[in-house]
């Protein structure tokens, strides 16, 4: 993602004090497992800045229309993010060093010497943290056929009969009770 900074005026100078931002990100796209998707309208955040005190809390939402493809039909997926940011900045590097062990809540960057914080890392996170594990083109997809590949959300190839008729066979094989099949009891 390309860098994102926001310099800090005299608007922040007090603790309690707010500024809003918002921008617009002409980024083109980004991965994630194994998975490229495109951003065909970029990206577009909304945020509040708050001077804390020690440092300064970059809160808001960051909202992208996504392109990928569906993990079970291979098909274009397409699907909404809105994510929200969360950030804190400190002023100045903590005296005692953090021990991120004892807390995991423990999440900062520090503003820059010119006075500026980089809300590159937060964005992304947002995007990330949003983006499905299992991305689809549709919750009901019904994948690819596994006997001759078949995209069955557009046709359907005749194969599935088959196939359910194969695991109802193996569900009966698989029984304890499979042996009793060949006992005839009218004998």
């Amino acid at each position: 993602m390309q860098k994102v900074t926001q310099i800090l005026d005299t608007r922040l100078q007090e603790a309690g004090d707010t500024l809003p931002v918002s921008g617009h990100l002409d980024e083109k796209g980004y991965s994630l497992g194994g998975h490229d998707f495109k951003l065909p309208e970029g990206i577009d955040y909304d945020l509040v800045l708050t001077n804390a005190g020690e440092g300064i809390l970059a809160t808001g939402m960051l909202r992208a229309h996504v392109e990928g493809t569906c993990d079970r039909c291979l098909g274009k997926a397409e699907f909404d993010v809105n994510g929200e940011v969360d950030e804190y900045y400190l002023f100045k590097a903590p005296q005692e060093p953090v021990d991120q062990d004892d807390d995991d809540d423990v999440d900062f960057a520090l503003v820059g010497p010119d006075n500026t914080i980089d809300l590159t890392d937060a964005l992304t996170s947002a995007l990330l943290m949003e983006t499905p594990f299992v991305v689809l083109c549709r919750e009901d997809c019904k994948g690819l056929c596994p006997v001759c590949g078949a995209n069955l959300n557009e046709v359907d190839c005749g194969h599935g009969a088959q196939i359910e008729a194969e695991r109802e066979r193996d569900r009966m094989d698989a029984s304890p009770f499979s042996a009793l099949r060949d006992l005839h009891l009218d004998d």
